[in-house]
């Protein structure tokens, strides 16, 4: 477990794509827990009451307690509440449950903006259309203040990526010309309300977004692990800014229990593994040092796509942030970087 007494896990991308359960993530959340590490779970998404999320990580095989999760839902709520007085109307565009967690508080729930609302709370919501973005639009127009539970522009889906509340933010924002202040991830509350609740002293953040997984781990003091099971690609992870790159990396969550392979530095030389990255100027040179072949996709040991881009990524954070571009030095090199989407990089 990397000597770490807790782990913040987000769940769409981590844990489940869709309402399937990534290969692999229920045997290691409970190896986890075995193991003594205290869990919580930081999800963006405000569509679900912790309730509920738990009980839908349950339907995958998990074991949870809606007491481990915390929502962007809920820290936005709570934001709203502690500025508003009590009795205060705020325009939901959201969920049931976000409606319910904001007469919770002791706020009023409205759903248009006639009833001239102190603020305007924005969630994730597969029934949002065009008409609730147009009452949050006039209510906004009129002064509302705008909070957002959290901005991802895309959620992972069995079908691949789809819509989230970011995009739908994104209508608002144009329409007004304002922006909302977001309370999700990369703000580090809750991360910080997670690691409170579950006392860890040195926790670490499995997330599968850089923007606001490893984003929000950082800015919050804590070690992150990225996995590639969700949204985040080779490309991008290799172009990552200062604030959002990870400490760790792996294909999944499994990736909790493995041995993490650190890269080295040899002036401009990366290694990792089997693996040799030159940095040449704006070229980043991969090359193969084992003449063995590579293992297949899925083979048991070290795993030599993640041992490649590893090196890749330690040569690119290296540089002087200008854009690089990855080429093959030997063939066994090409292959690779076509194994990583990245021979057109």
């Amino acid at each position: 477990m990397m000597g770490y007494d807790g782990c913040l896990l987000d769940i769409d991308g981590v844990l489940l794509i869709g309402s399937r359960p990534v290969p692999g993530a229920v045997a290691t959340l409970a190896a986890v827990r075995e193991a003594g590490l205290r869990v919580g779970f930081v999800t963006n998404n405000a569509s679900r009451s912790p309730a509920k999320v738990a009980r839908r990580l349950h339907a995958a095989g998990f074991t949870v307690e809606p007491a481990e999760v915390v929502t962007s839902g809920q820290a936005a709520v709570r934001y709203l509440a502690d500025r508003l007085p009590a009795g205060s109307r705020v325009l939901v565009v959201g969920t049931d449950d976000l409606v319910r967690d904001v007469g919770a508080r002791g706020l009023i729930a409205v759903g248009s903006a006639d009833e001239l609302p102190a603020a305007v709370l924005q969630g994730h919501s597969r029934h949002s259309g065009w008409a609730e973005l147009a009452e949050a639009a006039v209510a906004i127009g009129n002064g509302a203040a705008w909070v957002a539970t959290n901005a991802d522009p895309a959620l992972p889906s069995e079908r691949g990526p789809v819509p989230g509340n970011g995009a739908m933010i994104a209508a608002v924002a144009t329409a007004t010309g304002s922006r909302p202040t977001v309370i999700g991830k990369p703000n580090p509350r809750m991360h910080l309300e997670s690691v409170a609740r579950i006392r860890a002293t040195r926790p670490i953040v499995v997330g599968d977004r850089l923007d606001t997984d490893i984003g929000g781990a950082i800015a919050a003091g804590c070690a992150s692990l990225l996995v590639l099971s969700g949204i985040t690609d080779p490309a991008r992870l290799i172009a990552a800014e200062p604030g959002e790159r990870p400490n760790y990396l792996a294909s999944d969550v499994r990736g909790l229990l493995a041995q993490h392979r650190a890269p080295r530095s040899r002036g401009r030389v990366s290694l990792c593994g089997s693996w040799r990255v030159v940095r040449r100027r704006r070229q980043l040179e991969l090359t193969r040092l084992d003449p063995q072949p590579i293992p297949e996709v899925g083979a048991t040991g070290p795993e030599p796509e993640l041992e490649a881009l590893r090196a890749l990524c330690h040569a690119a954070w290296a540089s002087t942030g200008a854009a690089v571009r990855c080429q093959a030095g030997d063939p066994k090199a090409e292959g690779m970087l076509a194994r990583l989407g990245l021979d057109g990089c």
